[in-house]
Parts: structure tokens; C-alpha cells; sequence
């Protein structure tokens, strides 16, 4: 189970003016599962999508950059689990283009107002017929209230063991504005982007233009600063929409103290389902935070954080509860930054120091760090003696069911 998560109920997820969500099970991979959710917005709506840096990217995503480049106004999202339509070639395409297609006709819709979405097994062709099967009772069943949110992100899980949603209502100039989100993602998981769906949805009306730089900037602080096991997949997206509903003036820059809150909401959401992506992490028993301090740029701080957080070396030892804290430093060393002065690291368990002037801090015991490390919560600090800058990313540990899940993920 998710480390220290607690899946919100139905009525702490706000409906966001202009969002509707359906869900059916279609079989596309196993029978009794919610595996196909639509979701449907109001004709005006601004939608814009980070996705994956995969050169192998899937057909979905291909697609999604595709339909969101022809400038149409999305209007439909279509989502499948258990299949990835990934590595499947140009069939792959031809099938993507075939869901679009189908949910357009029943919308009376162009096909770039339609944006695919799959995950699950790489390789597979695409079960296009359980998948149109399945659209008129996800159609159906589309509602805008708490639980249909809940009840999609249980209907895009994988190898998730809870479903991941979060929600914030903030005032904006007096106007009460709503953000909620979703996301999946457990294993396969590395910034830029992780293996990993998110969809996040605010009422704010924003300019033309703003919502491309809303989706980049809230990823940046949220879904590109999270580690499960260093894989980036083939098929991450992240999407935010924006139904313009409130009743609010419309927000024409993100600089704007307006921009600036609605910015500040949207990426606290993001960052809720990431971090929600990082406590289940397949196998994981730990959540950890890597902050480094100190850095001359946001980069190579960025580089000594992820050296931390994808090291296996460091992430079983973590399992372990094995103050082998060595092999930190060992990772801070070979992060790329080669005029580090290893004289002036300082490394930190939560509240213990364990690392002064590059060695050993004499107040330093070895219990001290093995009552952190058996916490299930943890803060790794290291500070680089080199400027003011500071970037913290999160990640898990590395555990036994790691390699079970993933050795047994297609039987």
C-alpha cells in the first residue's frame, strides 16, 4: 500500500463548471475493472499537455500533440488502462485515430477535438473493438460530482494499489475557483515525464496562449521532480484544462497576482498526485525527500538530487534501513559537477548532521541515522558550498516486491 497516502473521499473532491467524467469496464486487458473513462468538457475550454520525452513515444501521445496542434478546441478526452498502444507502429496509429474518431461521431465532434490516452503493457496492439464496446457506457454514465472523479481515477490504475485525486478551491479577486486533478502512475518512473497520467482541471478563464505555460509550469514544479526507479515511459502526459466558468475576469498574464494564485493552486495539486505517485511506488515502504542547497544553478542541484534519488545503492539501503550513507556522498561525487570542492559538503538525515566539511561529523553516531532511516518519511539534505540556489526532488526506496511486480507484471 501507499506510504503515509490517504485516498480523499468523494465529497473532498470538488466538481470543477464544465467537466464531466464516465467510466465503464471495456475488458480491455482483464474482466471486472474500470479501464475506460471519457472526459467531457464545455465547448470553450482551454486544454493544454506536457508529454513524455521518450524518442519512442507512444501513438497516443503522438496523436494528442497532433490534435492539440490543430488548434480546434478539445472537447473530449478518452483514456484506456491495460494496454499502452506503445511500440505498435503505424497500426498503432491507425487505431489511436479509430477511438478518436468513434467518441467524435457520438459527440458530433471533429476528430481533433478528441484526445487519446492509454497505459499498461508496451507492445500490444490496441483491443480497438472492447474499446468502442465500451464508449457508450462510459458516455452514460458521465457526471460532473465528486465521486465521478474518484470513480476515473480508479479507472485509470495500472499497477496503482490506490487511486490518486486531490482538490483545491482558492479565492481569486473575491471569486471562488476550483482545481482538481487526477493522475496514475506507480512504477516506470523518472522526470520528463514519469510513467504516468495526470489530468488536472480549474473553472479559471485564462487568455489564449496561457494554458500551454500553465501545464509546462506547474509539471516543472511537481511531476518533473519526482523519481520512482529512473525509467522515463513512453507514454506520460500531463494535461490541465481550463473551462473558463468562474466568474471571473479573465486571467491575461501568469504573472499576474491573479496568474500567480491560480498558477500556485494548479501546481500544488500537480504536486499532491506526484508525490502521491512517489508513496506508491512499486514496492516502496518509504518516501523521501532529496534537497540540495547551495548549488551555483538550479541544474546542478537538479543533477546531485536525481545522482541521490536514482541510485539503487541508496534506494535499497533506505529499504534497509542501513545507515550506509556512503554511498550518498558517493552519488553527490559522480553527479557531473567536476569542480566540486568535496571539502564543502554537508550532508543531513532529517535533524541529524552526518557530514561536515566533506567527512564524517564528529557528533555523528551510527544509531542517530538508523532512527532516521527506519522512519517512513525521510529528508535528505546535502549541501554543496557553492552559491545560493537550492532544488529538491522526491522519490521512494527499492524494495524485494519491486522486482516481483515488475518480473510478474504481464500474468
Amino acid at each position: 500500500m501507499a506510504v503515509n497516502w490517504t485516498v480523499p473521499s468523494a465529497d473532498q473532491l470538488w466538481p470543477v463548471a464544465g467537466v464531466r467524467l464516465g467510466v465503464a469496464e471495456a475488458h480491455v486487458r482483464k474482466p471486472n475493472r474500470k479501464d475506460l473513462t471519457v472526459m467531457l468538457l464545455d465547448e470553450g475550454a482551454a486544454v493544454g499537455g506536457v508529454f513524455t520525452r521518450n524518442r519512442y513515444c507512444a501513438a497516443p501521445v503522438q496523436v494528442c500533440r497532433e490534435h492539440l496542434a490543430a488548434g480546434m478546441g478539445v472537447r473530449a478526452l478518452v483514456i484506456n488502462t491495460g494496454c499502452a498502444n506503445a511500440g505498435t507502429g503505424e497500426q498503432g496509429l491507425v487505431d489511436a485515430h479509430t477511438v478518436c474518431i468513434a467518441l467524435a461521431q457520438k459527440l458530433d465532434l471533429a476528430p481533433q477535438q478528441i484526445l487519446p490516452f492509454s497505459t499498461g503493457v508496451i507492445m500490444e496492439p490496441l483491443p480497438v473493438p472492447r474499446i468502442l464496446a465500451g464508449l457508450p457506457a462510459a458516455l452514460a454514465d458521465a457526471a460532473p460530482d465528486g465521486a465521478h472523479w474518484l470513480r476515473a481515477a480508479e479507472g485509470i490504475m495500472t499497477t496503482d494499489t490506490v487511486p490518486k485525486a486531490a482538490s483545491r478551491r482558492i479565492l481569486i479577486e473575491g471569486v471562488p475557483v476550483t482545481v482538481t486533478g487526477i493522475a496514475k502512475g506507480a512504477g516506470m518512473i523518472r522526470p520528463n515525464m514519469a510513467t504516468m497520467l495526470g489530468f488536472v482541471a480549474t473553472d479559471a478563464p485564462l487568455a489564449p496562449g496561457l494554458i500551454d505555460a500553465l501545464a509546462r509550469r506547474a509539471a516543472d514544479g511537481s511531476f518533473n521532480r519526482i523519481t520512482v526507479d529512473g525509467d522515463t515511459s513512453t507514454n506520460d502526459s500531463f494535461v490541465v484544462m481550463a473551462t473558463g466558468r468562474a466568474p471571473l475576469a479573465r486571467i491575461e498574464l501568469l504573472d499576474s497576482p491573479a496568474g500567480q494564485a491560480l498558477l500556485a493552486a494548479v501546481t500544488e495539486v500537480a504536486r499532491t498526485l506526484a508525490h502521491a505517485i512517489v508513496r506508491d511506488g512499486e514496492g516502496a515502504t518509504k518516501f523521501i525527500t532529496v534537497r540540495v542547497e547551495g548549488g551555483r544553478d538550479a541544474d546542478e542541484c537538479l543533477r546531485v538530487a536525481y545522482a541521490v534519488a536514482h541510485s539503487p545503492l541508496v534506494k535499497t539501503a533506505f529499504y534497509a534501513s542501513d545507515p550506509n550513507l556512503g554511498r550518498i556522498l558517493a552519488a553527490v561525487g559522480y553527479a557531473g559537477i567536476d569542480d566540486l570542492d568535496q571539502g564543502r559538503i554537508e550532508l543531513y538525515l532529517d535533524d541529524v548532521h552526518v557530514v561536515t566539511r566533506g567527512g564524517r561529523h564528529p557528533a555523528y553516531r551510527e544509531e542517530d541515522g538508523q532512527r532516521v532511516m527506519r522512519q517512513s518519511e525521510i529528508t535528505v539534505r546535502v549541501d554543496l558550498g557553492r552559491g545560493a540556489v537550492a532544488e529538491t526532488v522526491w522519490t521512494c526506496d527499492l524494495s524485494h516486491d519491486y522486482v516481483s511486480i515488475n518480473a510478474d507484471y504481464r500474468s
